[in-house]
Protein backbone atom coordinates (compact mmCIF):
# COMPACT_ATOMS: atom_id res chain seq x y z
CA UNK A 1 0.00 0.00 0.00
CA UNK A 2 1.25 3.43 -0.91
CA UNK A 3 2.20 5.86 1.85
CA UNK A 4 0.84 9.34 1.09
CA UNK A 5 2.39 12.69 1.96
CA UNK A 6 0.76 16.06 2.55
CA UNK A 7 2.09 17.07 -0.88
CA UNK A 8 0.36 14.29 -2.87
CA UNK A 9 -2.69 13.53 -0.70
CA UNK A 10 -5.20 15.56 -2.72
CA UNK A 11 -3.90 14.27 -6.05
CA UNK A 12 -4.23 10.61 -4.97
CA UNK A 13 -7.54 10.86 -3.11
CA UNK A 14 -9.54 13.42 -5.10
CA UNK A 15 -11.64 11.01 -7.16
CA UNK A 16 -13.40 7.71 -6.64
CA UNK A 17 -13.59 5.67 -3.45
CA UNK A 18 -10.51 5.76 -1.22
CA UNK A 19 -9.68 4.08 2.10
CA UNK A 20 -7.15 5.93 4.27
CA UNK A 21 -5.34 4.33 7.21
CA UNK A 22 -3.96 7.04 9.52
CA UNK A 23 -1.18 5.47 11.58
CA UNK A 24 2.24 6.02 13.19
CA UNK A 25 5.35 3.86 13.37
CA UNK A 26 5.27 3.85 17.20
CA UNK A 27 1.60 2.77 17.41
CA UNK A 28 1.22 -0.89 18.43
CA UNK A 29 -2.46 -1.22 17.42
CA UNK A 30 -1.58 0.37 14.06
CA UNK A 31 1.01 -2.34 13.41
CA UNK A 32 -1.49 -5.02 14.46
CA UNK A 33 -4.05 -3.55 12.05
CA UNK A 34 -1.74 -3.65 9.02
CA UNK A 35 -2.47 -7.27 7.93
CA UNK A 36 -6.24 -6.67 8.09
CA UNK A 37 -5.91 -3.52 5.96
CA UNK A 38 -3.76 -5.43 3.48
CA UNK A 39 -6.37 -8.21 3.22
CA UNK A 40 -9.17 -5.68 2.71
CA UNK A 41 -7.15 -3.86 0.05
CA UNK A 42 -6.78 -7.08 -1.94
CA UNK A 43 -10.52 -7.76 -1.63
CA UNK A 44 -11.38 -4.35 -3.16
CA UNK A 45 -8.51 -4.16 -5.66
CA UNK A 46 -9.55 -2.14 -8.71
CA UNK A 47 -12.60 -0.70 -6.92
CA UNK A 48 -11.18 1.25 -3.95
CA UNK A 49 -7.82 2.94 -3.53
CA UNK A 50 -6.08 1.99 -0.27
CA UNK A 51 -3.47 4.34 1.21
CA UNK A 52 -1.61 4.90 4.47
CA UNK A 53 -0.87 8.27 6.08
CA UNK A 54 1.72 8.60 8.86
CA UNK A 55 0.32 11.22 11.24
CA UNK A 56 3.81 12.28 12.33
CA UNK A 57 5.01 12.88 8.78
CA UNK A 58 1.72 14.34 7.50
CA UNK A 59 0.51 16.57 10.28
CA UNK A 60 -1.30 18.94 7.90
CA UNK A 61 -3.48 16.15 6.49
CA UNK A 62 -4.13 14.62 9.92
CA UNK A 63 -5.20 18.05 11.20
CA UNK A 64 -7.44 18.67 8.16
CA UNK A 65 -9.35 15.46 8.92
CA UNK A 66 -9.26 16.05 12.71
CA UNK A 67 -7.49 12.76 13.42
CA UNK A 68 -6.95 12.83 17.18
CA UNK A 69 -6.30 9.14 17.87
CA UNK A 70 -4.89 6.29 15.85
CA UNK A 71 -5.50 4.02 14.14
CA UNK A 72 -8.20 6.03 12.37
CA UNK A 73 -9.57 4.85 9.04
CA UNK A 74 -11.53 7.02 6.65
CA UNK A 75 -13.52 6.33 3.53
CA UNK A 76 -13.51 9.14 1.00
CA UNK A 77 -15.66 9.57 -2.09
CA UNK A 78 -14.30 12.08 -4.58
CA UNK A 79 -12.15 13.60 -1.80
CA UNK A 80 -14.94 14.03 0.77
CA UNK A 81 -15.20 11.95 3.93
CA UNK A 82 -18.13 9.52 3.88
CA UNK A 83 -17.14 7.24 6.78
CA UNK A 84 -14.78 6.93 9.76
CA UNK A 85 -13.82 4.23 12.24
CA UNK A 86 -11.28 4.44 15.04
CA UNK A 87 -9.41 1.60 16.69
CA UNK A 88 -8.25 -1.90 15.92
CA UNK A 89 -10.56 -3.93 13.66
CA UNK A 90 -10.31 -7.27 11.88
CA UNK A 91 -10.38 -7.71 8.10
CA UNK A 92 -14.08 -8.60 8.01
CA UNK A 93 -15.00 -5.42 9.91
CA UNK A 94 -12.89 -3.36 7.51
CA UNK A 95 -14.54 -4.98 4.48
CA UNK A 96 -17.99 -4.27 5.95
CA UNK A 97 -16.96 -0.66 6.64
CA UNK A 98 -15.81 -0.18 3.04
CA UNK A 99 -18.89 -1.86 1.55
CA UNK A 100 -21.18 0.19 3.78
CA UNK A 101 -19.66 3.43 2.51
CA UNK A 102 -19.67 2.66 -1.23
CA UNK A 103 -23.04 4.15 -2.07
Amino acid sequence: MEELLDSNFQEKTGSGFVFIDFHAQWCGPCRMLAPAVEEASKHFEGKVGFYKVDVDACQETAKKFQVTSIPTMLMLKDGAEVGRIVGLRDANALKAFVEGNMS
